[in-house]
């Protein structure tokens, strides 16, 4: 599947006219740039309108849902605990509600599916719609093993299906703007990145308790280890454990960490060497993902990528920061022979403001255009187009994160082969491509 250099769909259009101030914030030259996509959208009728199941009904699930229901009709929802499920049942306009993703699937009415579960589960379920011919809407990270990733990338070129992944930073105009003055050498030779995340919870131990009526908690916890219910170890905070997901690693590495090979045009690639530091260890019986760390990636370009996750002051000397610490504690910096550009959600700022201010001439690299995330998935629905963050995008941002999960874990420094997707002759370090999966909870189950 191959992927436009420039694509706006009528849902992108759309939503950067109605930017407003935040359009405002852009170098003038850019926003006519991007004005210049803009035509009016295609006329459309209720019967257009695609039928979406939503499987996952947690806050961002349901606030995915509630996005996607300005363009398509939510007809059926999923989840293993009742509560959520019921809840988004309402806010949805009385959605049939389903405990088991397999029976929803079968639904022949449903054309894709918005998966908003725990990372541990994105797989399984994306997987299962593919195979029963649903385009996917996946939340990230994409996976939760490189593995996965491989088998997800796979299942989508034989399916010939529409997967976008929820890395929703590729359709903000300022992120785009960033990467595209980076990959023209608006800042000279790029030699150095460095993406900041926030610090995770760096909490515990806990005790197990009573596990709520509404929830199947085996069900819950699929492929992975079985535990004793605990809160901290369900919903919002699952992201914190291991067994689960990443940390903050995954979690915010996703988007920052996408960016990052994004503006390389490594985004369908990886680096050559990561090498990881944890600076605070987790409580016993506590958070087993870090909570502070430090991961140092370097590419077969030259360029040296550090992502950490501590205080601004890393990234920016007193001399440097043009604004207040508070408002820079994570975000993207690019460095190169000509200065550096930084960019968070809402603000980007330069070493020159001429950096930004000026347009580019003659451009050699323009890249894929999408306003509005979303909107885009929806655009690519109607035109079988590929989306700004495709399976193989989703699942190389995934990587780059789940090789600095994998890097805290052996604490030294490891070679990777990008091209092969291994570790050259390091048998420990392969072993954490992928997981050993808790039955009935594997594969044999779709």
């Amino acid at each position: 599947m191959s992927t436009p250099t420039c694509f706006a769909g009528a849902g992108d259009r759309r939503s950067f006219l109605k930017m407003g101030a935040a359009a405002a914030l852009l170098p003038a030259w850019f926003v006519e740039e991007c004005r210049s996509h803009d035509k009016p959208a295609p006329a459309s009728s209720p019967n257009e309108r695609p039928h979406i199941a939503l499987i996952g009904c947690g806050g961002r699930g349901r606030g995915i849902a509630q996005e996607a229901s300005r363009l398509g009709n939510i007809v059926a929802v999923c989840d293993v605990d009742a509560k959520h499920a019921a809840e988004a049942s309402k806010q949805l306009k009385g959605a049939k509600v389903y405990k088991d993703f397999r029976k929803l699937l079968e639904r022949k009415d449903v054309d894709a599916i918005l998966n908003g579960t725990p990372d541990h589960w994105h797989t399984l379920v994306n997987l299962a719609a593919l195979k029963a011919g649903k385009d996917v809407y996946s939340e990230k990270p994409l996976t939760l093993t490189i593995d996965e990733g491989k088998r997800l990338v796979a299942a989508v070129r034989e399916s010939g299906r529409i997967l976008q992944t929820g890395s929703q930073q590729r359709s903000d105009p300022r992120f785009r703007l960033v990467c595209e003055l980076v990959r023209n050498g608006r800042i000279g030779k790029l030699t150095r990145i460095t993406t900041i995340l926030p610090a995770g919870p760096h909490r515990g131990p806990f005790k197990p308790a009573a596990r709520p009526s509404e929830l199947s908690w085996d069900f819950w916890q699929g492929q992975a280890p079985a535990h004793e219910y605990m809160p901290e170890r369900c919903h919002l905070w699952f992201r914190y454990w291991l067994d689960y997901s990443g940390g903050t690693m995954t979690d915010w590495g996703a988007h920052h960490n996408d960016i990052a090979l994004w503006a390389m045009g490594l985004d369908r690639s990886g680096p050559a060497t990561v090498e990881g530091k944890v600076l605070v260890k987790p409580v016993a019986g506590g958070f087993t993902a870090p909570a502070q760390y430090e991961v140092e990636y370097c590419y077969a370009n030259g360029v040296r990528h550090r992502c950490l996750s501590t205080t601004a002051d890393t990234i920016f000397g007193s001399s440097e920061r043009g604004a207040k610490p508070d408002a820079l504690h994570h975000g993207v910096k690019f460095e190169g022979g000509d200065g550096w550009i930084f960019v968070t959600r809402g603000r980007s700022e330069a070493s020159s403001s001429e950096l930004l201010s000026q347009p580019l001439t003659s451009p050699k690299v323009r890249l894929y255009v999408s306003n509005n995330h979303m909107g885009n998935f929806f655009d690519c629905l109607r035109s079988r187009e590929a989306p700004v963050c495709e399976a193989e995008i989703g699942h190389r941002s995934a990587s780059l994160c789940h090789l600095g999960v994998i890097a805290l874990r052996l604490r030294r420094k490891l070679r990777w082969d990008a091209a092969k997707e291994e570790f050259p002759e390091d048998r420990e370090a392969n072993g954490y491509l992928a997981r050993e999966m808790r039955k009935p909870w594997t594969y044999d189950m779709i």
